[in-house]
């Protein structure tokens, strides 16, 4: 267990050292803040509205749809192209070692943007009283969600070699599941009380009403588990070849 650990960590490490020696990490971070800076300042001063609902219910979300693919789509995707994932199998690490610890190290970016704008509850604080259960609510969900993304994003970095086409194809199956409860309409209530389940929108808005529900929170960590699950099966594929 021991050796798992250390492994993973030192992954983490590796991922997290190669986000920061480049400009990846900073443009990242600057785009983020840059982006829900402008909105959160437009709505306190030009709407006169000193809350984050607009920033947790519909801002940062959008980011996400394209952040998070940026973010995970070199992280198997590189390895693969330079070659230098064959070099890991003469390593005494497991794949899934090599899955948790590029994973963790995207979490702990995806944490850092979030922490970043705390900023902004501060600011209405100051300003008034708003609800804490929603902001503790609505945090949460915009961590939980931005997790099952990446580990999405992880999935389809693991399925080629080209970065832009896991970009896209992991672009395309979270804007899938962001708009799931956005067409249900069309559909008949019981397919459309399936869609409205699945989508990653819908738990979001429980969790940033403030209302803590552990099925929300299940969903969230059953999507993680799974994408993460397929992105150690899409990297054990190379043994199969």
């Amino acid at each position: 267990m021991n050796a798992v650990l250390a492994n993973t960590w030192t992954f983490t490490i590796k991922e997290l050292r190669s986000f920061f020696n480049s400009a990846v990490a900073y443009v990242i971070l600057t785009l983020f803040l840059f982006i829900t800076g402008w909105f959160f300042a437009s709505n306190l001063f030009l709407a006169n509205q000193a809350d984050l609902r607009d920033i947790f219910g519909a801002i940062v979300p959008m980011i996400l749809l394209f952040f998070v693919p940026a973010i995970t789509m070199r992280m198997i995707a590189e390895e693969k192209k330079s070659g230098t994932i064959e070099l890991l199998v003469t390593l005494p690490v497991r794949d899934v070692e090599i899955v948790l610890g590029k994973y963790l190290a995207a979490l702990i970016l995806l944490g850092s943007a979030l922490a970043l704008t705390f900023a902004y509850p501060l600011t209405i604080s100051l300003l008034g009283s708003p609800d804490h259960g929603a902001l503790v609510g609505g945090y949460l969900g915009l961590f939980l969600m931005g997790a099952a993304y990446l580990a999405i994003g992880l999935f389809t970095s693991g399925l080629t070699p080209n970065q832009i086409v896991a970009f896209i194809t992991g672009f395309v199956i979270i804007f899938v599941l962001f708009m799931l409860d956005k067409v249900i309409v069309v559909f008949p209530a019981t397919i459309a009380s399936i869609l409205e389940y699945i989508s990653v929108g819908y738990h979001l808005e429980n969790l940033a009403r403030g209302v803590i529900d552990s099925r929300d929170v299940l969903y969230y960590l059953s999507l993680i588990g799974l994408f993460l699950f397929l992105a150690v099966r899409s990297l054990e594929s190379r043994k199969w070849r």
